[in-house]
């Protein structure tokens, strides 16, 4: 069975809608029951670290961040390494969650806002526990909803309940990540780990945003995508409309339009890799016609042992 069947619909309109805190519910035991024993030790999660506390060193793989390079130990050793860092007791995970009109999108029994909202309670199930607060600042387009810092479980499904409640922008508005990623830079928090969770469609006028978040915090990107954002079927003519700006647009969809259209998504999202890359983070790449829980069990695994993490 895929895990996307065992994925409920969050469409719930209101915080206290009986069939969202039930969908909730479902989502908690289906994280907790595929998770549970996949991933042990302190914060060492979706991304080992973050800590302040300096530890053993070890030779470099690539990916590693640079800033990290133990220089001593690479003119001894003659060989690069890098500095493991010891995570601290208590962490603080932020999400930035873009909720703009393209995430209700979805080509299947789900939505992106579906699959975004279980993403983030998996991070949730992750790094709960010990005292760690979780955060969530989310953008529309034309408001942006901010979720202090806390901990708790009761604290965690309110959190998520108001990702998969905040209501899309009016037609016309466009979705703005550069504001929520601003909107956690200001006020500056103390250091942690920083969830950016989104479809990355549209410009990449948020990349300067990123970088100085990366190099504030722990980054990873969350990228939520539809099978149609990345190719064409093969249906001839076709009306297209563009669910944020209202833009309507009429097309027929041949062969040389669809190799142009896949051509052009897989260099958009390459942009969006190399961003998180530069800035120091990675992108968990999750999709709504895959099995979520194994795509985010395989990246963390490949996380895990580029780090050296046993």
């Amino acid at each position: 069975m895929s895990a996307n069947s065992d994925l409920p619909s969050l469409r719930g309109g209101q915080l206290d809608d009986p069939q969202l805190t039930a969908a909730l519910g479902s989502l908690e035991l289906t994280v907790r029951r595929k998770l549970d024993g996949v991933l042990q030790g302190a914060h060492l999660g979706l991304i080992p670290g973050p800590g302040s506390e300096p530890g053993e060193a070890r030779p470099y793989q690539p990916g590693d961040d640079i800033r990290r390079m133990e220089w001593s130990v690479t003119a001894r050793t003659t060989a690069p390494h890098v500095r493991q860092m010891i995570a601290d007791r208590e962490l603080e995970t932020w999400f930035v969650m873009d909720a703009s009109a393209s995430l209700d999108f979805g080509s299947g029994a789900h939505t992106k806002r579906d699959l975004a909202v279980a993403a983030a309670a998996a991070v949730v199930h992750l790094t709960a526990g010990g005292g760690n607060r979780h955060g969530a600042i989310v953008v529309t387009g034309d408001t942006v909803a901010r979720v202090p810092a806390r901990a708790g479980r009761a604290h965690d499904r309110s959190l998520l309940k108001t990702l998969a409640t905040t209501h899309r922008s009016e037609p016309g508005v466009r979705g703005d990540l550069d504001a929520g990623l601003e909107a956690l830079r200001r006020p500056q928090r103390r250091r942690g780990l920083a969830v950016v969770i989104s479809d990355f469609l549209g410009p990449l006028d948020w990349t300067r945003s990123l970088r100085a978040i990366g190099a504030h915090h722990e980054l990873l990107g969350v990228e939520v995508l539809d099978p149609l954002d990345v190719a064409l079927p093969p249906v001839g003519p076709v009306t297209l409309a563009d669910a944020e700006s209202g833009e309507v647009v009429e097309i027929d969809v041949t062969p040389q339009v669809r190799a142009d259209f896949a051509a052009a998504a897989e260099a958009h999202r390459a942009q969006v890799h190399a961003a998180f890359r530069g800035s120091g983070g990675a992108v968990l790449t999750l999709r709504t016609d895959r099995d979520w829980i194994a795509d985010t069990v395989r990246f963390v695994g490949r996380r895990r042992r580029a780090a050296g993490v046993r």
